[in-house]
């Protein structure tokens, strides 16, 4: 994997990358506006095992918006998350409040270049990876980087907060 500097195309998150020096990758590929789920389109688009492909979800732990990386082959664990950043209660935020606070949409919300950077859980399973793909800012992009990097580029924890479909 090369550090990857290309300004055309862009988004924030490939800008940070790019900006801090971080060694990273872009994919590409042909979204499809029907697919019933944008991560496992990534996944089977890129020809990469869905476990190491993590979607961006963003809930409200107790009133804060809160980021959520978990693999796209599974589910987001609500009570889990809730815990890992010491709330009680988080729900999916609403996604008008995720486009506008994120600067993303829905689909395509990137734990990277965010308007506002919020609090970002990583799913442990990240870490058993050399690499992991997440979202670049746009439906069909995704970013390939060492799960370190995001941990340190979000400030983000890490904790079991994926459950396996």
């Amino acid at each position: 994997m090369a550090k990857n500097r290309q300004a055309s195309g862009g988004t924030p998150a490939t800008a940070v990358l790019a900006k801090e020096g971080v060694e990273f990758a872009v994919h590409t590929y042909d979204h499809d506006p029907s697919a019933a789920s944008y991560g496992k389109e990534a996944a089977d688009a890129m020809g990469v095992d869905p476990e190491r492909v993590f979607k961006t979800l963003v809930a409200d732990v107790d009133g804060t918006l809160t980021v959520a990386v978990v693999p796209v082959a599974g589910t987001l664990d609500l009570k889990a998350l809730a815990g890992a950043v010491g709330g009680k209660k988080a729900a999916m935020a609403d996604p008008a409040a995720v486009t506008r606070t994120t600067g993303y949409v829905l689909g395509g919300v990137s734990p990277l270049g965010q308007r506002k950077q919020l609090p970002t859980v990583l799913d442990e399973t990240a870490l058993l990876f050399d690499t992991m793909f997440c979202s670049a800012g746009k439906r069909g992009m995704e970013i390939e980087l060492a799960p370190a990097e995001l941990v340190r580029l979000t400030g983000a924890i890490t904790a079991p907060i994926g459950r396996a479909d």
